[in-house]
């Protein structure tokens, strides 16, 4: 069986044939359906659930866009479109990519295995067994990154950041919202303006956090119970 099942839908048929080849050459993917009418797609995904829908974004009577927000439930979604001026939208719809065509093998490739490690991510967590991964959109798309990369995520404002040993990640979200729904993974505040994984704490004083790597952080009054109780 397919780890990842898709539906793809785009009034262009070249279009429609260029995914269902690259599907092909992608392990563990099944193409359920490709639709050049997209209201006969939306009758078909009234019914059918796929893992994920690949959508054009501009086609005639519904567009992609339309059609995503009329389905009873949320599949995963990537657009591949031609149209650039809709990946706002397409962001506040939690679109696992945007991609804007014409887009080559390499590209789709990896826009699928993003797919199939948020599906794995989420079934994960609906299973309540851990991962050692997480996933998050930031910069318009779903990002994958392993817990034991990231150091520390700091409250900015409506957003926060995520700083991994790599790089960081602006993410548009709220800390209270990150720890509700990483707490699972070991995740601990330890300040209004910072949480951190437990596992990277090497030690803590009356106003400090001090990190494997050396690195510091405030500890908040009202957190020090909690992080002396999480850590015992």
């Amino acid at each position: 069986m397919a780890n990842l099942t898709i539906v793809s839908v785009d009034d262009e048929y070249p279009a429609l044939q260029l995914v269902k080849q690259y599907c092909n050459d992608i392990e563990d993917v099944e193409i359920m359906e490709s639709f050049q009418n997209p209201v006969h797609a939306l009758e078909y995904l009234k019914t059918n659930k796929p893992d994920l829908v690949i959508l054009d974004i501009n086609m005639p009577l519904i567009n992609g866009i339309e059609l995503l927000e009329s389905l009873p439930y949320k599949p995963l979604c990537i657009f591949m479109t031609l149209e650039t001026q809709h990946a706002v939208k397409a962001f506040e719809l939690d679109v696992v990519h945007y991609l804007v065509k014409p887009v080559d093998f390499e590209t789709f490739k990896k826009a699928i295995n993003k797919a199939k490690d948020f599906l794995q991510f989420k079934k994960s967590t609906e299973n309540k067994t851990q991962e050692d991964f997480i996933m998050f959109k930031s910069n318009y798309v779903i990002n994958k990154v392993f817990l034991k990369d990231i150091l520390w995520v700091e409250g900015f404002g409506e957003y926060i950041i995520l700083v991994t040993a790599f790089k960081k990640y602006m993410i548009l979200d709220r800390m209270s919202n990150f720890e509700e729904k990483f707490q699972d993974f070991g995740f601990i505040r330890i300040h209004k303006s910072y949480i951190v994984l437990s596992s990277h704490i090497n030690s803590y004083d009356t106003s400090s956090v001090y990190l494997e790597g050396g690195e510091k952080l405030p500890l908040g009054r009202t957190y020090k119970s909690s992080v002396k109780s999480y850590l015992n």
